[in-house]
C-alpha cells in the first residue's frame, strides 16, 4: 500500500478538495476561517500551504462567517456547501448559534472548531473549559445538542472515518445538517502516513428516496377521495428540485398551493393555483383554503408552528394530513398519514395514478388577496408621514426584475415579505426556521457568492443590522455586490407590536421605552460608509427607488436606509399564534389579552 506522510490537519484539507459534485465541482468549496490558538498553527498551515487549490476567506466574526456558509448552501439547494474553522474557546462557541440555525433549517455546513490538546500535557491552556467530575468534556460539547454529526479528532487516523461519516450526512437528504468535528490542537499538527487511497476524489450523489408502495398507495386514495385538498409547500420541494413538477401537479389535478416561508417561490406567484403564504403570516386566499380543506397535503414541510397556527388553522371536521417527506420524523407529526419520498419522485408517483380532476377552487379569494397586497405596497400620498415597512417593500418590488432575490431572517421584515412579496420562482430566500437576528448581511454576501447572476436585496432592520453587521466589511474587502436596505424603527418594532398584543405595556423593546441616559441617534449610512459600503440615506419612498435603481450594477454592497413607522403591520391576513399570555397580571390589559388566549387556545386541533 503507497502511503503518503501528512499531519492530520493537511489531510483533511486535501481530502476535503478533492469531494465533488456530480457536475464537477467541490462539494465543499472552501472554507471560511478565523485564526486562533487552536487552529492557526494545524490547519492555517494546512491551508496556506493549500490556498491555490481550496480557498481560504478571512471573516470578522465566526457566527457570522458560519451563517455566510449556511446561505451558500441554502442558495444552491443543499448541492454544495463550505466549511468553517475557528480557535477553541470564545471562538469555537461562537458557532454554537449558527450550528443551531442550520440545524433547525436542515442546511449542510462543517464545522471544524479547534479543541484542546489530546494529550492533555499542557492542561490547562488559554481558553479551555475545565469540567471537575469530567475530564473529556471541552467547551465544544456544546455543539452536541446542535450537531446532526458530532466527533473530537484526538487521533491523526481518525479523519479517515470521521470525513466520510461526516459529508455522508451533509449529503443526505434526510439527515442532513451540520456537522461538527471539533479538532484537538496538537493532533492537527501530528504526522500520519496516510494510504493515497483515501485522497482518491469522490463525487457524492444525493439521493433520492421512492415511496414504499402500501404508504403510496394510500396518499394514492386520500386524494382521490378529497373534495377540497390543499397542497402546502415547504422548502423541500426546493431543494427536490420539484418546481416544474408542482405546478404542473397543481394544475392538472385542480389543487391550490398555500406556502411556507421555506416554500416561498418554489411556484411563482402568478400560478393559477397560487394561493399564497400560510399560516400566522399568511394571507386570506390561503388560510381560507386551508381551513376548508379536508385533505392537507403537507410536501416537504416540517408543519412549524408559524404555518399551522399552532395548530388552530386546519379546522375541517373531516380533515386529514398527508405528509410526504424525505425525513420520517417530519412525515409522521402530528398524527399525519406518511409518505417518506423525495418530494419530486412523489409528485410523479401520485399524478401518474390521479387522473385530470374537476375540483371547485374558488378563485376569487385568490384574487381578493392579490390585489389586499397591492394596495398596502402601493406608494403612500405625499406628506411627512414616515412609511410603513409594507411600503418600502413596494418600492422594492417596483424596482426589482426576475433576476431579483429578496432576503431576510428576523424582526418584521420575515412577516411583511411572507405575506406582501411577489416572488419569482427562486426569487425568495428567508432564514425563519430559527428567526435568527443577524443573518441577513452574513447571508446575502453567502446568497451572491452562490448564484453571483442574481440580484440580491438584503431587507434587515436596525436591530439585526446592530446585532451583527461585520460580514458588511467582509463583502467589501472581498468585492461581492448586494443591496442593503435598513429599515430604521428605533428599536425592536415587531416584538413592540406583540408585546402590546399581549396586553404588555410598552417596555424595553424601542430606545424610547429602554433605560437610557443619553438619546441614541445612530447614523446607520455613516456606520456602513465607514465599512467601505457605498451608502445613503433616503428621506422617501420615491428617494428609495431611485437609490435602489441605481445600486444596480454597484461593484461592492450598496447599503440604503430609510426611517420607518414603527406602528403599523399589514393588517389583511394572518392567523392566530400561541405566545402564551401571563394568567394573573395587576394590567386589565393582560386579564383581556387571557380571556382572548384561552379562547383561541380551544379552537387548536392537535391530531
Amino acid at each position: 500500500m503507497t502511503t503518503i506522510r501528512l499531519t492530520a490537519a493537511q489531510a483533511m484539507i486535501r481530502w476535503l478538495s478533492v469531494q465533488m459534485t456530480p457536475e464537477g465541482e467541490r462539494f465543499i468549496e472552501g472554507i471560511w476561517a478565523i485564526f486562533g490558538h487552536g487552529n492557526v498553527a494545524g490547519i492555517g498551515e494546512a491551508l496556506y500551504a493549500a490556498r491555490d487549490q481550496f480557498p481560504t476567506w478571512r471573516g470578522h466574526n465566526e457566527q457570522t462567517m458560519a451563517h455566510t456558509a449556511i446561505a451558500y448552501a441554502k442558495a444552491h439547494k443543499r448541492r454544495r456547501a463550505m466549511a468553517v474553522t475557528t480557535s477553541i474557546g470564545p471562538g469555537a462557541l461562537n458557532l454554537v448559534t449558527a450550528a443551531a440555525l442550520a440545524h433547525v433549517n436542515r442546511l449542510p455546513v462543517l464545522l471544524i472548531p479547534g479543541d484542546v490538546f489530546a494529550n492533555r500535557a499542557p492542561d490547562p491552556v488559554l481558553q479551555q473549559i475545565e469540567d471537575f467530575g469530567d475530564g473529556t468534556v471541552s467547551a465544544n460539547d456544546c455543539f452536541r445538542a446542535v450537531s446532526r454529526y458530532f466527533d473530537r479528532i484526538t487521533r491523526p487516523e481518525q479523519i479517515m472515518t470521521a470525513l466520510p461519516r461526516a459529508l455522508r450526512v451533509m449529503t443526505d437528504p434526510a439527515e442532513c445538517g451540520p456537522v461538527t468535528l471539533a479538532f484537538c490542537q496538537d493532533v492537527q499538527a501530528e504526522a500520519y502516513d496516510y494510504p493515497e487511497a483515501f485522497f482518491t476524489p469522490h463525487v457524492w450523489h444525493i439521493r433520492r428516496p421512492e415511496a414504499d408502495a402500501q404508504e403510496l398507495a394510500a396518499a394514492i386514495e386520500a386524494i382521490k377521495a378529497a373534495q377540497s385538498p390543499v397542497i402546502v409547500a415547504g422548502g423541500g420541494v426546493i431543494y427536490s428540485g420539484a418546481e416544474a413538477e408542482l405546478a404542473a401537479f397543481a394544475t392538472r389535478h385542480n389543487i391550490p398551493v398555500v406556502e411556507t416561508q421555506g416554500g416561498k417561490s418554489a411556484l411563482a406567484h402568478d400560478h393559477a393555483l397560487y394561493f399564497g403564504p400560510v399560516g400566522v403570516t399568511g394571507g386570506a386566499a390561503a388560510n381560507t383554503a386551508c381551513a376548508a380543506a379536508d385533505l392537507v397535503i403537507g410536501l416537504g414541510t416540517r408543519f412549524q408552528d408559524f404555518t399551522t397556527g399552532s395548530w388552530a388553522l386546519f379546522r375541517h371536521p373531516r380533515r386529514r394530513i398527508l405528509s410526504i417527506n424525505v425525513q420520517p420524523h417530519d412525515a409522521f407529526k402530528h398524527g399525519a398519514m406518511s409518505l417518506v419520498c423525495d418530494a419530486k419522485i412523489a409528485l410523479q408517483a401520485i399524478g401518474k395514478a390521479l387522473g385530470p380532476q374537476s375540483l371547485h377552487v374558488d378563485a376569487g379569494s385568490r384574487a381578493e388577496w392579490l390585489a389586499a397586497t397591492s394596495s398596502v405596497k402601493a406608494a403612500p400620498e405625499a406628506g411627512n408621514a414616515l412609511p410603513t415597512d409594507a411600503q418600502v417593500i413596494g418600492a422594492v418590488q417596483r424596482t426589482a426584475s426576475p433576476a431579483t432575490v429578496v432576503m431576510g431572517a428576523a424582526g418584521t421584515m420575515p412577516g411583511e415579505l411572507h405575506k406582501i412579496w411577489d416572488a419569482a420562482q427562486g426569487g425568495y430566500h428567508m432564514e425563519y426556521g430559527f428567526s435568527c437576528m443577524g443573518y441577513e448581511i452574513a447571508g446575502a454576501l453567502g446568497i451572491k457568492l452562490a448564484r453571483p447572476e442574481a440580484d440580491v436585496i438584503c431587507m434587515v432592520g436596525d436591530g439585526s443590522y446592530m446585532m451583527a453587521n461585520s460580514e458588511l466589511a467582509t463583502a467589501v474587502m472581498m468585492g461581492v455586490p448586494f443591496t442593503v436596505v435598513v429599515t430604521d424603527n428605533r428599536g425592536y418594532g415587531c416584538i413592540n407590536r406583540l408585546q402590546q398584543g399581549t396586553g404588555s405595556a410598552p417596555f424595553n423593546n424601542m430606545l424610547d421605552d429602554s433605560y437610557h441616559v443619553n438619546p441614541s441617534a445612530i447614523d446607520f449610512a455613516a456606520h456602513a460608509a465607514s465599512m467601505g459600503a457605498k451608502a445613503v440615506k433616503a428621506n422617501t419612498i420615491s428617494a428609495l427607488e431611485d437609490e435602489l435603481r441605481a445600486a444596480k450594477g454597484a461593484d461592492r454592497p450598496v447599503v440604503i436606509v430609510i426611517d420607518t413607522d414603527p406602528g403599523p403591520s399589514t393588517a389583511a391576513g394572518g392567523h392566530w399564534w400561541d405566545v402564551a399570555v401571563p394568567e394573573v397580571s395587576d394590567r386589565p390589559q393582560v386579564r383581556a389579552a387571557r380571556v382572548k388566549y384561552e379562547d383561541a387556545v380551544g379552537l387548536r386541533r392537535e391530531k
